[in-house]
């Protein structure tokens, strides 16, 4: 569908556009991570434990925003390729922390190249200003 053929009282609702985008952007991420077998998750995990070091299972998905029925699989995929390890907790041995391996950086760096190539053609007709103060703008919608 071509925006133009979009009646133009829906065209300018921003739940519509936002929703229009995010369809786009979940299809040329899925693209670009098939072409890698990476997948989008993959990337806010090992971002997170970048970001913010060891940790649980928990705490990363409450940070990354991912439900926990679904962490235990994702966190399975992620050490049986060995980007992660899970280590017991010392403060606490009924929980295993989180940790990034030295693949599991070389396999985020390649994730963040092809994601940030996502966002360039995502964003390819707004200039760096613009996509500045589009992800100013989202975060605060997003609250």
């Amino acid at each position: 569908m071509e925006l133009e053929d979009a009646p133009e009282r829906l065209r300018g609702k921003p739940s519509w556009l936002i929703s229009k985008a995010a369809v786009r952007a979940h299809r040329l991420i899925g693209l670009a991570m098939a072409e890698i077998e990476g997948r989008a998750y993959h990337f806010a995990i090992l971002a997170a434990l970048v970001e913010f070091g060891p940790d649980s299972q928990v705490r990363i998905g409450q940070r990354c925003g991912i439900d926990q029925s679904d962490m235990h699989a994702m966190l399975g995929e992620l050490t049986e390729q060995g980007y992660v390890a899970r280590t017991p907790d010392p403060g606490d041995r009924r929980r295993n922390l989180i940790t990034l391996t030295r693949s599991g950086r070389r396999r985020l760096e390649k994730l963040d190249s092809r994601l940030t190539a996502v966002q360039d053609d995502l964003l390819a007709g707004l200039s760096p200003a613009e996509r500045g103060e589009l992800v100013a703008l989202l975060a605060r919608v997003v609250g």
